[in-house]
C-alpha cells in the first residue's frame, strides 16, 4: 500500500477516486509544524534558524500520519505546487524520517486523472530553493511582526501588530483617502451638437477649436462664446474616416485577475471568492460523476496554457461556436516579467462540464465564478472580435465636432465574454472613449465628404472632476499587483488582517481607512520609511523569488534586511515620540459606579466601558438601539464583524443567539413568523423561502 500525502482535506476524497486501489490517501489540513506563537523562534544570533514545533491542533493528524507512513511500502508527497507546499512537505519529510533528496514527492497543477497518473511517473526530490523561499518570508514576516509590534504597542495603543506586506497595503488605503480629502475639483463642459441625416438623429462632440488645439470649455463664459460663434452655423463633413477595428480576447485568468473580476462583476468580497475558488479546486460533489475538481490550481501568477488544454479548446469552439470563432493560430498570452509562472493559468478541468450542468450541484458562489473562469478560459482561446468603425469630422465656422459609430462585423469571443463588464467599468469605458474620439454613436447615417447636416440643436452640460475613487477588495489586489506588493497567496490573508486589525473597514464596497490605521501609517513612515516604501517591499519579494528560482542564499537576503532594521527597532523603541490613542469621554455615566463611561473600540467596533476599569468592569453598546429583538425582546445594535462585514446582534447574547445581516424592524413576518428585515428601504422577510 501506497501512502500519499496531500495537503487539504476538501479534495482527498477526489484524488482518491482517480488513484483507486493500492492508494491511501491522507491529509495535513495546511500547515502542522511553524514557529512558536508565544516567541520569536527565530535563533538571531546563528543564522535566523527557525525554531519549529508541531501545532497543538494537529498533534493527532501528525500521529496518525507516522503510524500510517510506518506501514506504507513508500510515501509520496502531494502537498500544494506552490512554496506554501513545498515547505509542507519538507517539514513531512522531517516528521516521517523521509530522505529530502529522494523521489518522494509529486505535483500536479489540476486534480484529473490524467495529471494525477502523469504526476506518479514523475517523482521528485524536494525542491529545496522553494523550501528556502518560503523560509524566508516566515522568517522575515516573524522577524518584523515580533520586533516592530510591540513598539508600535508601546507608542499607539496595546495590541497594535505592523507587517512587512500589510502595513504597506495600508499605506496605500491611507494614501487614496487622503487623495481624496485633498482633492480640488475643476470645471469642465461637455459640448455636443445634436445633428441629422436622413432622418437618422445622432450627436457629436466639440473636439478642437479654430486654433486647432483640442478643445474642453472650463467655464460658463466660455460655453457662452462658443455658442455665439456658432450662431447659424453651417455643419459640414469635413474628414470621414473607415476602419475594421478589432478587440483581442482577454488573457485566463491568474489569481489576482479573477479576484478583480469576480469582485467587479459578481459582487463577491475576498473572502467568498478565496472560498468558492478552493472549493472548484478540490472537488464538488458531481451526482453520479462523483467528486470532482472542477478547476486547475488557484494560485498563479500566469497566464499560460498547456498545449492540451488549447487543443480542447479549439475542439470544443469547433463543435459549439464553428471553425470561424478559432483564431488561425492559438492565442499565447505575456506573462508578467515579475511572475513566477510556477503553475498554468486558472482554467475548467473538463470542458464537458458546462456551468449549467455545475449549477445543478454547486452552491451560488461557487456556480458563479465556475461560470466566470470557463466562460473567461474559452474566450481567451477564441478569434478576435471585429468591427466595422467609422469616425466623422464635422465643421463648423471654424469649430470641429467628432462623432463615432461602430458595427460588430464578428462577435468573435464576445460570443462568450460579452456584456461581462459591471456598469462602473461600461460606464468608464464609455466617458473614456468620448473623451478621446467624440461622442460614441451606435448607428450613424451615410456620410461622404462635404455633406451638409442637418442642426437641431446645441448641448453644453457643466461638470466637475471627480476625485479617485476608494479602493474595493478588487483594486486593492489589482494594485498590490501591479505595485509587486505579496503574491497570489498572500493577497487575501493580507487584506483580511487589516480588517481584523482595525485599520480599515467597509464603506459600501470601498475600503475606508479608520482613525486607528491612518495614525497607524504616519507613524511607521515616520520611523521606518524602508518598510513602508512600496519599492522597497516590492524588492523583497524580488528577491525571494530569486531565493526560489536560482538559490540565491535565504540566510543574506534576511541579514541584510534584519541588521539595519533592528537598530532602527532600538532606536525608536527608545527615543521615537509616543502618539498614544486616548478614549473619548461619552455623555453617558456607568450605571454601576457613576463614573464617566468611555468610548473604546474592540474587535466588533466601538463600545462603552467603565472609565474606573479594572475596578469596575462595566460596559455598554456604544451606538443607540436599532429596534427589540423579535426573538427575546432585548435591544439589536448595528455592529461590525471582525472581518468588518456589518451586521445586527442582539445586546442578550451568548443568550440569545438572534443575528442578521439586514436591519431588522423587530416585527415579524405574519406569513412565516421569520423576523422582517429593511432591504434599501423595503420591508421584506428574512426567509428567503417566504413568498
Amino acid at each position: 500500500m501506497k501512502l500519499v500525502i496531500i495537503e487539504g482535506i476538501g479534495k482527498k476524497d477526489t484524488i482518491k477516486k482517480y488513484l483507486g486501489n493500492g492508494y491511501q490517501v491522507m491529509a495535513t489540513g495546511g500547515h502542522f509544524r511553524d514557529l512558536r506563537k508565544n516567541n520569536l523562534s527565530v535563533d538571531v544570533e546563528h543564522d535566523y534558524e527557525p525554531q519549529y514545533v508541531i501545532s497543538t491542533d494537529k498533534k493527532d493528524v501528525v500521529k496518525a500520519l507516522k503510524e500510517a507512513a510506518s506501514k506504507a511500502d513508500s510515501v509520496l508527497l502531494a502537498t500544494d505546487p506552490d512554496r506554501e507546499g513545498e515547505a509542507i512537505a519538507y517539514h513531512l519529510a522531517y516528521i516521517l524520517g523521509l530522505d529530502t533528496a529522494a523521489p518522494n514527492r509529486i505535483e500536479f497543477n489540476e486534480i484529473t486523472k490524467q495529471a494525477i497518473n502523469k504526476a506518479l511517473t514523475k517523482p521528485r526530490a524536494i525542491d529545496m530553493n522553494l523550501v528556502y523561499a518560503q523560509q524566508a518570508r516566515r522568517v522575515l514576516d516573524r522577524l518584523v511582526g515580533y520586533k516592530l509590534s510591540p513598539v508600535l504597542s508601546k507608542k499607539i495603543k496595546s495590541g497594535l501588530s505592523a507587517g512587512r506586506v500589510q502595513s504597506v497595503t495600508l499605506k496605500l488605503v491611507v494614501e487614496r483617502e487622503r487623495e481624496i480629502q485633498n482633492f480640488k475639483p475643476e470645471e469642465y463642459w461637455d459640448f455636443f451638437a445634436h445633428l441629422a441625416k436622413d432622418k437618422i438623429n445622432f450627436r457629436a462632440a466639440l473636439h478642437y477649436g479654430p486654433d486647432g488645439k483640442r478643445l474642453k470649455p472650463t467655464n460658463a463664459t466660455q460655453v457662452q462664446q462658443i455658442v455665439a460663434a456658432l450662431n447659424g452655423a453651417e455643419y459640414r463633413v469635413q474628414d470621414l474616416k473607415k476602419t475594421i477595428t478589432k478587440r483581442h480576447a482577454p488573457a485566463p485568468f491568474t489569481t489576482s485577475s479573477m479576484q478583480q473580476d469576480a469582485g467587479s462583476k459578481l459582487g463577491m468580497s475576498l473572502k467568498r471568492i478565496t472560498a468558492a475558488a478552493q472549493t472548484l479546486y478540490q472537488g464538488v460533489n458531481m451526482g453520479q460523476r462523483g467528486m470532482m475538481a472542477l478547476v486547475t490550481y488557484i494560485r498563479t501568477d500566469s497566464v499560460r496554457v498547456s498545449a492540451e488544454a488549447q487543443t480542447a479548446a479549439k475542439n470544443f469552439i469547433v463543435e459549439k461556436f464553428g471553425a470561424n470563432f478559432v483564431p488561425e493560430t492559438p492565442n499565447f498570452y505575456k506573462t508578467k516579467k515579475s511572475a513566477q509562472d510556477a503553475h498554468e493559468a486558472i482554467r475548467p478541468t473538463h470542458l464537458e462540464i458546462s456551468p449549467d450542468e455545475a449549477d445543478k450541484y454547486c452552491k451560488p458562489d461557487e456556480a458563479k465564478l465556475y461560470r466566470l473562469i470557463y466562460n473567461r478560459f474559452i474566450a481567451s482561446q477564441m478569434a478576435e472580435a471585429t468591427f466595422d468603425s467609422v469616425r466623422v469630422d464635422i465643421i463648423a465656422n471654424g469649430y470641429t465636432f467628432r462623432v463615432t459609430g461602430r458595427t460588430p462585423i464578428f462577435d468573435g469571443w464576445l460570443a462568450v465574454y460579452g456584456g461581462t463588464k459591471s456598469k462602473d467599468e461600461n460606464d468608464k469605458e464609455k466617458d473614456k472613449e468620448a473623451d478621446e474620439d467624440g461622442a460614441n454613436a451606435g448607428v450613424l447615417p451615410t456620410m461622404n465628404i462635404g455633406d451638409v447636416l442637418n442642426f437641431i440643436k446645441l448641448e453644453y452640460l457643466q461638470k466637475f472632476t471627480q476625485p479617485p475613487a476608494r479602493y474595493t477588495e478588487a483594486t486593492l489586489v489589482k494594485t498590490m499587483e501591479e505595485k509587486g506588493i505579496g503574491r497570489p497567496a498572500t493577497y487575501t490573508p493580507t487584506v483580511a488582517t487589516l480588517f481584523a486589525r482595525l485599520y480599515i473597514e467597509k464603506d459600501g464596497k470601498a475600503l475606508k481607512p479608520t482613525e486607528l490605521g491612518c495614525i497607524v501609517v504616519d507613524w511607521l513612515v515616520k520611523y521606518f520609511p524602508d518598510i513602508m516604501n512600496t519599492g522597497f517591499t516590492a524588492d523583497m519579494e524580488d528577491k525571494l523569488d530569486d531565493i526560489a528560482a536560482n538559490g540565491l542564499e535565504w540566510v543574506r537576503v534576511v541579514d541584510d534586511f534584519y541588521r539595519p532594521f533592528i537598530q532602527v527597532v532600538d532606536e525608536v523603541r527608545e527615543t521615537g515620540e509616543e502618539n498614544r490613542i486616548k478614549p473619548q469621554e461619552s455623555d453617558e455615566v456607568c450605571p454601576k459606579c457613576g463614573r464617566v463611561m468611555l468610548i473604546r473600540e474592540g474587535r466588533f467596533g466601538k463600545f462603552l466601558a467603565c472609565s474606573g476599569y479594572p475596578d469596575c468592569k462595566t460596559t455598554k453598546p456604544f451606538a443607540k438601539p436599532v429596534c427589540k429583538c423579535p426573538k427575546c425582546g432585548g435591544d439589536i445594535y448595528k455592529r461590525r464583524s471582525k472581518k468588518g462585514k456589518i451586521f445586527y446582534g442582539c445586546s442578550g447574547y451568548p443568550n440569545c443567539d438572534f443575528v442578521a445581516f439586514d436591519e431588522p424592524t423587530g416585527e415579524l413576518c405574519p406569513k412565516c413568523k421569520s423576523p422582517l428585515v429593511k432591504v434599501k428601504d423595503v420591508v421584506k422577510c428574512s426567509n428567503r423561502n417566504c413568498q
